[in-house]
């Protein structure tokens, strides 16, 4: 499967360029460049193929994200023989956490070859976990099951998987605080209000309170951030009584 040359209008340089870059971070030669120019293109730039059909990298997004769990899951499948599968999910879901696949991205500077008409200074952080899925996406269609599994080892598993700092990862301080409450007996309530504040994005505001009492704040574009930051500084407030 390969696209026309002229749908993505680059010049010889600037595909060289591209190539070499995609090479260095992939550690391997790509055969079709297209799957990996497509695994960068956002979907502001309204792209098609000759068939008429979107061109972005979320489809491809999608099937990395499929291939990651799938190639997670073997790992962690012949690591931990003992683990049953509530752990395995458990660990599977630490280690592509969309916090971590946003740090990979960072890592290798996937964003600079995203391809966009909105300013990449406007993205939000999840672009950068969204491009690499893209690109896991774009190995598997282009050199298969083997290297796709070959880059997820050299890039997520040797330099950042370590089974017994996983098992102490926190993925949730909210449902860790929840969990708390519920077990103590205490009463918890995530008061959330709007709060742009001087910020050009919207912005909520949250208190957390436990037990009548207002533990901790937090300030984010999202509920659900602003509720996660706000349980994350109540958990390390009351850390010691969560013992």
């Amino acid at each position: 499967m390969t696209f026309p040359k002229n749908i993505f209008n680059s010049h010889s340089k600037q595909d060289g360029d591209f190539f070499l870059g995609v090479k260095r971070i992939i550690g391997f030669k790509p055969k079709e460049i297209e799957f990996y120019k497509k695994a960068f293109l956002h979907r502001s730039m309204n792209k098609k193929d000759d068939k008429g059909n979107p061109m972005n990298y979320e489809r491809l997004e999608f099937l990395g994200d499929s291939m990651l769990g799938t190639i997670i899951s073997k790992y962690l499948y012949n690591e931990v023989p003992e683990g049953d599968e509530g752990y395995l999910t458990k660990m599977r879901s630490k280690i592509v956490s969309r916090e971590h696949l946003n740090e990979l991205g960072k890592d290798l500077q996937l964003i600079k070859y995203v391809e966009s008409r909105i300013p990449k200074t406007h993205f939000g952080e999840n672009i950068h976990g969204n491009v690499f899925e893209a690109l896991v996406g774009a190995i598997y269609l282009d050199r298969g099951y083997s290297y796709c599994e070959k880059f997820i080892n050299k890039r997520v598993i040797e330099p950042y998987v370590d089974i017994e700092q996983l098992e102490g990862k926190v993925i949730s301080y909210k449902s860790l605080i929840i969990e708390w409450c519920q077990k103590q007996k205490k009463t918890f309530n995530f008061n959330v209000y709007e709060d742009t504040g001087n910020d050009t994005l919207k912005h909520f505001a949250v208190k957390l309170s436990i037990g009548g009492n207002v533990v901790a704040k937090a300030r984010a574009t999202s509920k659900k951030k602003a509720e996660e930051r706000a349980s994350k500084r109540a958990f390390f407030a009351l850390q010691d009584k969560m013992k």
